[in-house]
């Protein structure tokens, strides 16, 4: 069954100076410093934490991460809905730190929080959930 209503457009968010620092190697920790408002920095905080055992740690810069994204999604035009596309690579911060946050919130005991990241995760783009998956 075709679906009728009108889908909202893609939010393409723009280049994030922190996820090319990143690229070239340098450590989250200062890229984060330098580029507060770098999902990508945040998402690399959150996977390091998570990596070390340090949940609650993971889970902060995950929530920091999520909600830097979320604020660029607005500015981009995003109302809330719609496609955010794994495929063009600015997004990928904010996808990471969504996905960071529901497996924090999952360890914490929040299993609420972490299946409605999981699932946010798969409503911007089922291509994230399924590449965060296989990280």
């Amino acid at each position: 069954m075709r679906d009728l209503m009108p889908q909202p457009p893609a939010t393409l968010l723009p280049d994030d100076e922190g996820a090319a620092a990143l690229d070239a190697g340098q450590d989250p920790a200062a890229v984060a410093a330098a580029h507060p408002t770098s999902s990508a920095a945040w998402a690399a905080l959150a996977q390091r934490a998570l990596a070390g055992g340090e949940t609650v740690t993971a889970y902060a810069f995950a929530r920091t991460g999520y909600h830097r994204g979320l604020d660029q999604l607005r500015k981009s035009g995003w109302k809330g809905h719609g496609p955010v596309p794994w495929s063009h690579k600015p997004n990928r911060g904010f996808l990471r730190s969504l996905n960071a946050l529901s497996l924090a919130a999952a360890e914490i005991g929040e299993a609420d929080e972490a299946a409605r990241c999981a699932q946010f995760v798969r409503d911007c783009d089922p291509a994230a959930a399924d590449a965060l998956s296989s990280e």
